[in-house]
């Protein structure tokens, strides 16, 4: 789901609410100084210092907007030139809900955002994509919407890709986008209805039930796929050799779409790992022996696995960042739903955060999650002893790695390691806000105000905090996550508000509700 700078990533419509009565702010450099400079970290004072982030991020977007096409880049650099030749589905999403959110904040007209989704949404009806599926390919030009076949940096090949949860979240905003603009809601929804999630999904990948592949091809690249077709119309296409397997996950949102959609079967929530069942040796390859109970859900059989951390138990992702865990959250009500699963899961992902950035790890600040390498270009970034891969996502420059053992069948190598220059993503802090919001605002004025991760367009991607290394460049995905977290901070959920309907709560919500987590808060 991410670019070449984050290529390697694997995980894995009501009415709107009457507009906050604030007065509108420039979206310029200044604006969020002059909105934190003595403020309180709560009430009004605390609103007016995160609606002036969101100008500020709001103004980076912009910047890697391409006028013509309604395309968003996927980067720009700091003093917000240079914007990279690419984009995909992800990123035009993200710039979609974002300029609802900017819509709805005020920081722009609603004629203005009105015409820049409609210019968006009128170049996505012009973009190649597969005609089967009516999936869109993995990158494209922001200046023409071109498909890319070359890589704009060097000229090597691409092979062109359908990504599962890129396109999830390209049908996430125009299922937004479609709630919050009447007069746009009938293109938004044309181009929803054409893409057909089932093309995603295995249904043999289980004995009890289907998971998502992660994409798939439409002719054989390099290395390993898997012929098929799971569209039952036309061609084989070649899909990847790895599923979208576990539960806390950034993908996720493709199985929400496609079983509110009736494109997958409903037991298809309930067909991912909470972690790898507790069945020997044979499983030791996990970060920590997971404790847990079996139970049956519409005739499926789940390990509720969860891992323990200081005092939490908690179901963990894959490499253990905030994104993964926390990403579908801004659209989908997880937690007031599944009162015995995300209601509890989702604090304590960031209760084990905040803990490994301030007690554990003390670093003094806090926040790990996939984005810019301050000495590179992307890495992912996490809390290891909360992520299922033994190798899983360090959250320091030195890739610290964390080995408290498998019981009986791993001996320990590095229980309790001494962490090095610690990278803390500032989009991971914001999608904490419905969980933590004074810790997020106090972590944020120190990444601002001591460590200076701050630019014209908003936060910084990432800092390593030891150092003060600062990876000065925006990541459109990853600020339109932090526009998406303010939004619904500032105008109660709106975004959730957007995107779900009555179809899709009835078709969801029985299944999030039924989940029973072995998830943990002291």
């Amino acid at each position: 789901m991410r670019s070449t700078l984050r290529a390697m990533t694997i995980t894995g419509m009501v009415v709107a609410l009457a507009a906050l009565a604030i007065p509108p702010t420039a979206a310029s450099a200044s604006s969020a100084a002059a909105a934190d400079e003595g403020a309180a970290r709560g009430g009004a004072s605390a609103d007016r210092v995160l609606r002036g982030y969101a100008a500020d991020t709001w103004t980076s977007l912009v910047a890697m907007t391409d006028d013509e096409t309604g395309l968003v880049a996927d980067n720009i650099e700091g003093d917000l030139t240079a914007a990279s030749g690419y984009t995909s589905p992800t990123n035009i999403g993200g710039y979609l809900w974002s300029t609802v959110v900017a819509r709805d904040l005020e920081l722009i007209s609603k004629k203005e955002a009105r015409e820049r989704m409609s210019t968006t949404l009128s170049t996505l009806t012009t973009m190649e994509r597969d005609e089967p599926s009516g999936m869109y390919y993995n990158w494209y030009s922001p200046a023409d919407g071109t498909k890319l076949t070359t890589w704009p940096a060097n000229g090597s090949t691409v092979h062109p890709f359908l990504s599962t949860v890129d396109n999830g979240w390209l049908a996430t905003a125009l299922r937004v986008v479609a709630g919050a603009e009447p007069k746009l809601a009938d293109e938004a929804e044309a181009l929803y209805a054409s893409m057909d999630f089932g093309w995603f999904h295995d249904l043999a990948a289980r004995p009890e039930v289907g998971i998502n592949r992660g994409g798939f091809w439409v002719e054989a690249p390099p290395g390993c796929s898997v012929p098929g077709n799971y569209g039952d119309e036309g061609p084989d296409v070649f899909y990847t050799c790895h599923w979208y397997d576990t539960t806390v996950s950034e993908s996720r949102i493709a199985t929400y779409l496609g079983i509110a959609n009736g494109q997958i079967p409903a037991e298809s929530y309930y067909g991912t790992l909470r972690t790898m069942p507790d069945q020997g040796c044979g499983w030791a390859w996990q970060e920590q022996k997971p404790a847990g109970e079996w139970r049956e859900y519409l005739g499926v059989p789940v390990y509720e696995g969860v891992y323990e951390y200081r005092d939490l138990k908690l179901v963990p992702a894959w490499g253990g960042s905030m994104f993964e865990a926390l990403m579908p959250d801004l659209f989908i009500p997880e937690a007031e739903w599944g009162a015995e699963s995300w209601a509890v899961n989702h604090p304590a992902t960031v209760r084990a955060q905040i803990e490994h950035g301030l007690d554990e790890a003390g670093y003094g600040y806090w926040g790990f999650s996939p984005a810019s390498d301050p000495f590179a270009e992307y890495r992912e970034y996490g809390v290891e002893a909360i992520g299922i891969s033994s190798d899983g996502y360090a959250s320091d420059v030195e890739r610290t790695n964390v080995d408290a053992g498998y019981d009986g069948c791993r001996e320990a190598t590095n229980p309790t390691p001494d962490f090095g220059d610690g990278v803390v993503t500032t989009h991971a802090a914001f999608l904490a806000l419905p969980y933590a919001k004074d810790a997020v605002l106090e972590n944020l004025d120190g990444l601002k105000n001591e460590l200076g991760a701050y630019g014209p367009g908003g936060f910084y991607d990432s800092v390593a905090v030891g150092s003060g290394t600062i990876a000065d460049r925006y990541l459109s995905l990853d600020q339109s996550m932090i526009m998406g977290a303010i939004g619904n901070e500032l105008l109660r959920n709106r975004l959730k508000a957007y995107f779900v309907d009555d179809a899709f709560e009835d078709a969801i919500r029985p299944l999030v509700e039924a989940l029973e987590f072995g998830s943990e808060l002291p």
